[in-house]
């Protein structure tokens, strides 16, 4: 598998414009609920979440696709999880996640199976392989084509998942300034998965149409590699939304927001203020005694009592009404103030920086790329 790619926003697109003609679902409404609950706003942008949707479907079909050439090499008849695990052997970060994702889904069946039992859990009754099934089916996997050591060290690794825990102290941080009914919400919307949408999922990527089709735990690999995608897209898209947000001590900004405010704060005379150099100055200064205004305008300039003492107060005063004004009619004609959503801008910022070998994202960048399109999730 080559590292190597030509054009990462040109692979996605490719591929998301031959997406399966048969799909007929959408998966829209959930990414937006996703999206809120990795990172977002309350309200996703439906442009962002439509966006997001071709990128992780392009990515899952080619994934598709690539698995099952690897299955018919070996002869079989449907997509396992051993061609999957093929896959992502080279970026064993996101492989020790899916192994603790599989050893997870082994014991949340125990979980079930004991409660539909009406029994305890006993540890040597469930140690048994067809229990443990994902578990075993990874272990004998991964020591066929093991060298080093390395593959098998992984299933028994028991370091913190930094990546989980950074989402977790994301999503505290989310939840400190909601109320009950927000909170709910949110605790709803982190519940949304594709694997709770099943026959959807696989509706979406068409899989009845294919040759050669996944197995059930195939699908719920692929399902967990759809949503670590759109996981790592709001990761990528909220480190590119603050690194374009404006600091607070950029000088740059600081000369736009000067000029901005000598020419436009005031319309109609943005020539006759100049910029106070020094708080003393006979200009800042307010005068003696109040002076009679001429009979007539002089230079076809108006005087504005407001404008005259120190700092201009009066306009202040008059851009704050006006950016009131502007906030109240944007709340009258129900438009929220959407500038903190992740944009699709961002996204695509986002895979630009993620598919380049150096530059402020490449300690994340996925371990290969192939027909122009670098992988998110392995």
């Amino acid at each position: 598998m080559s590292s190597n790619a030509a054009s990462p926003m040109s692979g996605v697109a490719s591929l998301s414009s031959g997406r399966g003609t048969g799909k007929s679902a959408s998966f829209v409404p959930e990414l937006q609920t996703m999206l809120f609950a990795l990172g977002d706003v309350r309200r996703p942008l439906q442009e962002t979440a439509a966006l997001v949707e071709d990128i992780v479907h392009s990515q899952l079909i080619h994934l598709l696709q690539q698995a099952a050439d690897i299955s018919q090499l070996r002869g079989a008849r449907v997509i396992s999880a051993e061609d999957i695990l093929f896959l992502m052997r080279k970026d064993k970060k996101k492989l020790r996640r899916l192994l603790k994702y599989m050893a997870f889904r082994d014991y949340k069946s125990k979980i079930v199976k004991s409660i539909d039992e009406e029994e305890p859990i006993e540890t040597d009754k469930f140690s048994c392989s067809n229990v443990n099934k994902r578990q075993k089916l990874a272990q004998d996997f991964l020591s066929s084509i093991d060298q080093t050591g390395e593959f098998l060290a992984l299933l028994e690794d028991t370091e913190i998942d930094e990546i989980k825990q950074e989402r977790l102290e994301r999503a505290e941080r989310q939840t400190r300034m909601m109320d009950p009914i927000q909170y709910a919400e949110f605790c709803e919307s982190r519940q949304l998965s594709f694997s709770k949408k099943a026959s959807k999922f696989r509706e979406w990527l068409d899989c009845s149409s294919m040759e050669v089709k996944p197995n059930a735990v195939a699908m719920e690999i692929l399902s967990y590699l759809a949503y670590e995608t759109v996981a790592q897209l709001v990761d990528l898209a909220l480190l590119v939304k603050q690194d374009m947000a404006t600091k607070a001590g950029d000088p740059f900004s600081h000369v736009i927001s000067a000029t901005y405010i000598q020419h436009y704060n005031t319309p109609g005379e943005g020539l006759s203020v100049s910029v106070k150099t020094h708080m003393d100055s006979p200009e800042n200064t307010p005068p003696s005694t109040p002076t009679t205004p001429a009979s007539g305008p002089q230079h076809g300039v108006k005087t504005h009592p407001s404008n005259l003492g120190n700092g201009g107060a009066g306009q202040d005063s008059c851009s704050k009404v006006k950016q009131r004004k502007r906030k109240k009619s944007a709340a009258a004609c129900g438009l929220p103030a959407q500038s903190d959503a992740i944009q699709p801008a961002h996204i695509r910022e986002a895979i630009r920086r993620y598919s380049h070998k150096i530059g402020p994202l490449s300690p994340f960048t996925s371990a290969y790329c192939r027909n122009g399109m670098t992988f998110l999730a392995c």
